[in-house]
């Protein structure tokens, strides 16, 4: 063996991380809090904000690792088919055995020659450690001047503590909040016996449906194509491209009834949710501003309007928590509720052998990102791979640093093509010309980062093919009039740096 790892959480994060390190011959120890395997997916109480009707916003093809495919042919696994789609990848990879359950690491701290755990009072000593407890545990809680003497029968609660519809059925309910899980319950209280629903809004974002003619969105979405073009083009480029996506896919805000957004893609933000807009159009949710007081059962918004509620549920978002790491880790980190300062969300040079796993915040489904992260991880600690330079790491810092107090939320598509660079496995589509199209304007399905590079696949071309014509979002290999369009503008723009860059020209 390499060495040993202690690897905290048995989430998605930590069992892909464990996979990929006893893979490159190291021997991973999981350390879980929680009585399984899952972490949020396992939808215990207190532990998990995954609710029992819930279903992902990612299609099956994004929620799955590169080197198992998903039981179901449900198009959007329920929250039981991810859980046991988790289950079978850790029987699969011989995890199960490695994990300790009910065991909670109370500190992990650098020691002279390795990492130290600490838990149930015993400390215990690894070569190396990943941190993997997730981002999403500690629902924020908004300053709303007269919350906590909210007295609505239903009381206050958080979208990470919604169960189910039944304690809102014939009630009227305030859902704060403009993110997925805020839409999504919204909407779920709205069809299942809410006596009415307001959803209250900062800022009215740009909401994008689940399917668009067939095809589900993050397969038109999260592209290589639109990862590229936002290096190379200009941002407000990007923005009109992504907005057009959105726009077709299902219109604007204001044509349902709900208010107009920012212009800007960018300033408004983007949520994905299936039925929250036609339900507004319906008038079963209403939109208001955000409140600016609470008296009693009372409620009054931002534009003086009040109205009384039986319950509150606030979704606006997850601080990060890790309160387990020591007082040096966590000054060397500059750690607080939004920021980690780490090289990709990972790795810092004033920290060798430790490594950070899914602990970013993003639009789009975590798997393909989460295991391109855990394939770098090991491929630097087992050398099939070169290490970042202690230069290069800092001044990933300092680029993140200079970003600080700006939103922070990242798009799937960039976060998995920086993994995916940085482990030596991003597909050239020169390379492969029957798959050029599905590359660049295709899903960022995990079948196409086994093409090239570590452990790349002989039947990666065949499953990368299938995976990008699932759903008709690619069937040929002739781009479309706009993606040509699309390609010329970006090989323009690249085709000017090289230029720019040529001292000779």
């Amino acid at each position: 063996m390499t060495g040993s790892v202690a690897v905290i959480g048995a989430g998605p994060g930590g069992l892909v991380a464990a996979r990929w390190l006893l893979a490159r011959g190291f021997d991973p120890t999981i350390f879980e809090q929680g009585p399984m395997l899952g972490g949020q997916w396992t939808g215990l109480d207190g532990r998990s904000g995954v609710w029992p009707t819930m279903h992902t916003n990612t299609s099956r093809i994004l929620t799955a690792f590169s080197d198992l495919d998903h039981g179901s042919d449900a198009v959007y696994p329920s929250a039981s088919d991810v859980l046991a789609y988790l289950h079978r990848y850790a029987e699969e990879f011989d995890l199960v055995s490695r994990i300790r359950f009910d065991t909670r690491v109370e500190l992990l701290s650098q020691g002279d020659a390795g990492w130290l755990v600490r838990q149930s009072g015993a400390t215990e000593r690894f070569d190396r450690a990943v941190v993997a407890t997730g981002r999403f545990q500690s629902p924020a809680v908004p300053t709303v001047p007269g919350i906590d003497m909210f007295s609505g029968s239903a009381g206050v609660r958080s979208t990470y503590q919604y169960r189910g519809p039944s304690p809102y059925r014939g009630k009227r309910v305030l859902v704060a909040g403009g993110a997925i899980s805020a839409m999504e319950i919204a909407s779920e209280l709205a069809q299942l016996g809410a006596a009415r629903v307001v959803v209250a809004q900062r800022r009215q974002r740009y909401v994008l449906p689940k399917f668009a003619a067939g095809v589900p969105s993050d397969h038109r979405m999260f592209t290589r194509y639109n990862a590229i073009a936002s290096e190379h083009l200009p941002s407000a480029q990007i923005d009109r491209q992504l907005k057009q996506i959105v726009i077709e896919a299902g219109g604007s805000p204001e044509q349902y009834g709900a208010p107009a957004p920012d212009p800007s893609l960018f300033a408004a933000g983007v949520t994905l949710s299936q039925d929250y807009l036609p339900l507004v159009a319906e008038g079963l949710i209403t939109v208001r501003q955000w409140p600016a007081a609470v008296a009693n059962t009372s409620v009054t918004f931002a534009d003086g309007t009040a109205e009384e509620f039986d319950g509150i549920v606030f979704g606006i978002g997850f601080d990060q928590h890790l309160s387990f790491l020591d007082e040096d880790i966590r000054a060397t980190l500059d750690l607080d509720a939004v920021h980690l300062d780490a090289d990709r969300y990972t790795f810092h040079p004033d920290l060798p052998g430790l490594a950070f796993v899914g602990m970013w915040d993003q639009s789009g489904g975590y798997f393909v990102p989460l295991e391109l992260q855990a394939r770098w991880i090991a491929y630097t600690w087992g050398g099939a791979v070169p290490s970042t330079t202690e230069a290069c790491q800092r001044a990933a810092i300092d680029r993140y640093r200079s970003r600080r107090g700006m939103p922070q939320k990242t798009r799937m598509n960039l976060a998995a093509l920086a993994f995916a660079r940085a482990a030596g496995v991003e597909p050239r589509p020169d390379n492969w010309p029957d798959l050029h199209r599905a590359l660049l304007f295709g899903p960022l399905a995990p079948s196409c980062f086994r093409l090239e590079g570590p452990d790349a696949l002989p039947d990666a071309a065949a499953r990368f093919a299938r995976d990008a014509a699932a759903f008709g979002a690619v069937t040929t290999n002739e781009l479309t009039e706009r993606e040509q369009r699309y390609w010329l503008l970006l090989q323009d723009a690249m085709a000017s740096e090289l230029s720019s860059d040529d001292p000779s020209s």
